[in-house]
Formats: structure tokens, sequence, C-alpha cells
């Protein structure tokens, strides 16, 4: 089979007269209308291919499109149940959540004030430990100041003992 560019070539090819006869002219006119009608029965072919593919996904468009709308009412009459429900609990709920509410405006202040607390107890308690570490420090080199006065005291003392014990 030939392809349609093919095919319009023969269909456009210019009739030559002259030195070509009669028949053999009839021939090659009868061949290119017999090209020019298969040509245009294939592509009416496809056409109507094309066509019969678009309606059929028309139809599959549309009744998708149908399904959509029936379940969209559905869950609208669904959604519309759901809220005609009366929960006999409801207003108890609704109190309750109030305070809930309420107290949770009343914690956040109490929260910050708790948060504020704690870091001055923290820095305070900071404060309280680094005098106490500085205290130590300081006893400590007292007592090493005392020992070190006691050891002199008592070399003194003993130099005089001695001093006392050779003048007697």
């Amino acid at each position: 089979m030939t392809t349609l560019p093919q095919q319009v070539r023969y269909i456009q090819r210019p009739k030559t007269s002259g030195t070509i006869n009669q028949s053999h002219l009839m021939v090659n006119e009868e061949r290119d209308e017999e090209m020019t009608r298969s040509t245009l029965a294939a592509f009416r072919a496809k056409e109507e291919e094309i066509e019969r593919r678009k309606i059929e996904v028309k139809e599959k468009v549309k009744a998708q499109l149908g399904r959509v709308e029936v379940e969209t009412k559905r869950l609208a009459e669904i959604r519309q149940e759901l809220e005609a429900l009366h929960d006999p609990t409801r207003k108890e709920i609704v109190v309750i959540r109030k305070r809930v509410d309420s107290i949770n405006r009343d914690l956040k202040p109490l929260g910050l004030n708790c948060q504020k607390k704690e870091k001055e107890y923290r820095d305070a308690l900071e404060a309280f430990n680094e005098k106490n570490r500085e205290k130590g420090q300081l006893i400590a080199k007292l007592v090493e100041l005392v020992s070190e006065s006691e050891k002199l005291r008592l070399k003194k003392l003993e130099e005089l003992s001695k001093n006392i014990d050779s003048l007697s």
C-alpha cells in the first residue's frame, strides 16, 4: 500500500500527451483514480474512527460526571443527616469547652509568671552557690593562714624556749 503523500503525487502528476498513446493514458488515469478513491476511503475510515472514539470518550466523561454528581448529592445528604443528629450532651460539651478555654486563658499568665519565678529562683540559686564557693575558698585560705600562723608561732615559741633554756 502506498502512503498518503505518494498517492497525492500521483493525483497531482500532470497529464502528458503526445508520445504516450491513448490506452496507456487511460490505464494511468484509472490507476490514479483508483488510488485516489482508496486514499479517500482510507482517510474517511480514519476520520470515522476518530469521530467514533471522540464520541466514546464524551460518553465516558458524561457517565463519569453523572456518577460524580450523584455521589456529590449523596455526600450532601449525609452531611445534612450528620448535622441534624442531636447529641444529648452537646450543651454540656459546649459549657465544658468554654471552661477549658477560660482556664487556658488563665493558665497562660500563670505559666509565664511561673517561668519568671523559676528563672529568678535559678538566678538566686546560682548566686547563692557562687557565694558558697567563694566562702569555701575563703575558709580554706583562712585555715591555711591560721595553720601557717600557728606553725610560725610554735617555731618562735620553740626558739624562745631554747633561748630561755640556754640562758639558764
